[in-house]
């Protein structure tokens, strides 16, 4: 499935200014992200990521976040929400898992976690639509992402919004804003083993 023309025929039917809320991993991902959605949807950003085990890590990405949002121009106004910095629940779903590669099955739970916190999240204050940037990277499984949303839209009341923001030179253009918002890119996903797989890569 084209998953990037499912959200195109999805915004067809939608009513512009409909609030949505959006899991974002970081700013870079969120520039192109946002950039391409929030013309259409009032976006509330939501950030929840208990795989960055360094607590200073995951302070660094929220701060870019918030210098995003108040830069970047768009239609509607951009809010953001931090989720619970709850690395213990990664460690949970990892267990068992350590040693899995890279876009393995530890990422697949990985998913799993931070998208039913933003679906759970999106119906508790009355979202209509949720969404994650977790597409645009390449690095990431979009058939697993939007699997996992279709799956929790049947669970939630909430629908969820198809993606992959790759498309369309959508990873490209992350790469182009982060160069003129001067965003601080990251080099690993944020998790412990996704660190240490690239000490590993640049040996």
């Amino acid at each position: 499935m084209n998953y990037d023309i499912e959200m195109e025929k999805q915004i067809e039917n939608i009513k512009e200014g409909t609030k949505l809320l959006l899991h974002a991993c970081c700013a870079p991902c969120s520039s192109a992200v946002l950039e391409r959605l929030s013309s259409f949807f009032e976006v509330t950003i939501f950030y929840y990521n208990p795989n960055i085990t360094e607590k200073e890590e995951y302070q660094k990405r929220i701060e870019e976040i918030k210098k995003l949002i108040q830069i970047i121009p768009t239609k509607y106004k951009i809010s953001l929400m931090e989720g619970n910095y709850e690395p213990e629940k990664f460690y949970e779903i990892s267990k068992g898992l350590e040693q899995e590669p890279e876009r393995g099955a530890r990422c697949y739970k990985c998913y799993q976690l931070r998208l039913e916190e933003a679906a759970r999240i999106a119906e508790k204050y009355d979202f209509p639509y949720f969404c994650t940037t977790l597409t645009l990277s390449p690095h990431k499984n979009a058939n697993w992402i939007n699997e996992i949303g279709e799956e929790l839209d049947t669970k939630y009341k909430s629908t969820y919004l198809y993606s992959d923001f790759k498309k369309k030179e959508g990873y490209k253009r992350s790469i182009e804003l982060s160069r003129i918002y001067n965003l601080y890119r990251q080099d690993y996903c944020g998790c412990i083993y996704s660190k240490q797989t690239k000490k590993k890569d640049i040996k």
